[in-house]
């Protein structure tokens, strides 16, 4: 084992973001938020940038989404999202949520992937407003501290604590630990730590969007560790497997990974058979329920592949946004807010699609009314914002990613 003082870095010491202004909606249809033009809200995606795997499908399962809830209508009206692109950056992703609740007004917001971004739009647009924030796809474990700022994908945490088991499961005392020097990196590092009941020989954080990470690897491979741990993004876990296989590092080592790993990129720009045997985390959906069924056959028809679970929370966050509009007596934050947990509440009548939901608040019926069972299964937003989840564990096998079934979290 290498010496602590040389292989740790301040874990504290967190990355800070930052890139040049630049904003542009990329998708979606601008319009005002006045009832007799329909309802606009907004999206902070990760368009570009080391998250773009994630907004691509995002914005696939976004169309969908208002495919179906425009069919049926909010209160006789159409619902429009005007998208900007966060870059993948905290820096244009606060200046992407700054027009769209400053400029265009929106009550409601959809936002962001990383957990960074979001954290820092709530902290510095959102805090002390009444818009309405639901992140589509952030784990980072201290998004459960803003309870303001609700998520549709399930925290972290229950990824950390799933992968201590798995690893412990899988016979390996001794692990050997990097992660991205950002929140969302630190927060899922910190939740791993506390769970696994093994030795962490090496750990040690990486910065973003390096051209090598050849020293990290030959530490790693140093530490005498045989099962390797990584929480990072696509990008910079693509590089990593790059000079693994270029330097002969980790032939006989078994890797783990966190949902972030995943990616087509992440295939697309690696060698064939480098990853076979990883096993990953993710936040699962019910595969099984007849919602999803109907949500993966008509994303499959449209975009000609499956979709990710991070799809099926982009799909429900925009079903939530015109639920909590058709049950909010009026079209602001302040009212958006009263119902927005309500409608996904396990109170009311299971409902499993838009239309479904609709019919009851149509008929007279209130946000206590109905319990919107997402495609991605049962929300139940918490005190804290949170949502109930399950986990899948993915394999990757002949270069490509299987699943091993559904995890309980």
């Amino acid at each position: 084992m290498l010496d602590d003082d040389i292989l740790r870095r301040n874990r504290r010491d967190v990355l800070t973001a930052g890139s040049a202004l630049g904003l542009a909606a990329l998708a979606g249809c601008v319009g005002t938020t006045d009832d007799d033009d329909g309802y606009t809200i907004g999206m902070v995606d990760s368009l570009t940038g080391s998250l773009a795997d994630f907004g691509e499908r995002n914005q696939n399962a976004v169309e969908i989404a208002l495919e179906h809830v425009n069919e049926v209508g909010v209160k006789g009206e159409e619902l429009d999202i005007i998208i900007e692109d966060s870059e993948s950056e905290s820096q244009p992703g606060l200046s992407a949520a700054q027009k769209l609740v400053e400029q265009d007004n929106v009550p409601f917001l959809i936002g962001a992937v990383g957990s960074g971004v979001s954290m820092a739009i709530y902290d510095s647009v959102i805090s002390g407003t009444d818009v309405v924030q639901l992140s589509q796809s952030s784990t980072g474990v201290n998004l459960t501290d803003e309870p303001g700022l609700l998520r549709m994908s399930p925290s972290g945490q229950t990824q950390s604590i799933a992968l201590a088991e798995i690893i412990e499961e899988d016979g390996y005392d001794e692990v050997a630990v990097t992660s991205i020097n950002d929140d969302f990196g630190d927060s899922l590092y910190d939740a791993f730590e506390e769970a696994y009941e093994g030795e962490i020989v090496y750990d040690n954080v990486h910065d973003s969007d390096e051209s090598s990470y050849n020293s990290l690897i030959s530490s790693m491979d140093s530490s005498g560790a045989d099962a390797w741990l990584f929480i990072t993004y696509q990008s910079e876990f693509t590089t990593m497997v790059n000079d693994m296989d270029s330097g002969g590092y980790g032939d006989d080592v078994q890797l783990y990974g966190a949902d972030s790993n995943r990616g087509d990129s992440v295939l697309e720009g690696t060698p064939e058979g480098s990853m076979d045997g990883m096993k990953l985390v993710e936040p699962g959906v019910p595969e099984d329920q007849d919602n999803y069924l109907d949500f993966a056959e008509a994303f499959e028809a449209e975009h000609g592949e499956a979709p990710t679970s991070w799809s099926a929370f982009a799909y429900d966050c925009v079903v939530t946004a015109a639920l909590s509009i058709e049950a909010a007596d009026e079209f602001t934050g302040a009212a958006l807010g009263d119902v927005v947990r309500d409608v996904t509440r396990p109170e009311g009548q299971e409902v499993f699609t838009y239309e479904e939901a609709h019919e009851i608040l149509e008929d007279g019926g209130t946000a206590d009314d109905i319990d919107y069972q997402g495609v991605s299964g049962p929300i139940d937003f918490d005190e804290n914002g949170d949502p109930r989840g399950t986990l899948m564990v993915l394999e990757v096998q002949d270069h490509d990613y299987v699943s091993l079934g559904l995890r309980e979290s």
